[in-house]
C-alpha cells in the first residue's frame, strides 16, 4: 500500500544526465520549464492513461523538448486564457518512463495547451510503442501496481 504514487519527473533527462548543466549561462529550471545553455528548450507536461478498471486515470508528469519556435510561443500566450485555442506544438519526449522496452525517450509528440494553471496534455504519436499504445487503449489496475512497485521497490 502507498498513499501516493511518484509519477512524476522533476526535471528533463538530460538535466538528470548532467545536473551541472542547469547552472551554466543560457539554462534555468523551473516548475514548468527548462532551458539549457538557449539551444534546448523544454515544457513539462501530462502523459494521461486511461486506467479501464478505476475511475481515476493514470497521469504521468513528463518532459517535452520543443523548437525554439513552439517555446517562444507557448511563452508569449502563457498568460492568455485564449492558449487553449493554439494547436497543439510538436515536440519530444525527453523523460524515460520505467515498465518500458523500448525506452520513451524521444517518442514524438503533441503537446496540447490547456486553460490557465492546467499543465498540458501530451499526445503521443500513435504508433505501436507500448506506452502508445496505453494512451490510446488504457491499462488496468495491475498495471498501475506493476509502475509503483518499479518505483518504489527498484
Amino acid at each position: 500500500m502507498h498513499d501516493s504514487l511518484p509519477f512524476a519527473y522533476s526535471m528533463p533527462e538530460p538535466v538528470y544526465w548532467s545536473p551541472e548543466v542547469a547552472g551554466k549561462p543560457g539554462s534555468f529550471l523551473g516548475g514548468e520549464q527548462c532551458v539549457i545553455e538557449n539551444e534546448h528548450f523544454f515544457v513539462r507536461g501530462r502523459i494521461v492513461l486511461p486506467v479501464r478498471d478505476a475511475e481515476e486515470d493514470l497521469e504521468w508528469g513528463v518532459w517535452v523538448s520543443l523548437s525554439p519556435a513552439n517555446f517562444s510561443r507557448m511563452a508569449e500566450v502563457f498568460e492568455n486564457p485564449a492558449r487553449v485555442q493554439e494547436p497543439p506544438y510538436f515536440g519530444w519526449l525527453s523523460t524515460v518512463l520505467p515498465g518500458y522496452e523500448p525506452t520513451t525517450l524521444n517518442l514524438k509528440t503533441n503537446l496540447h495547451t490547456q486553460e490557465i494553471g492546467v499543465r498540458p496534455l501530451i499526445e503521443l504519436e500513435p504508433t505501436g510503442h507500448p506506452l502508445a499504445v496505453e494512451q490510446r487503449e488504457g491499462i488496468t489496475m495491475a498495471r498501475v501496481q506493476e509502475f509503483a512497485e518499479i518505483a518504489f521497490h527498484r
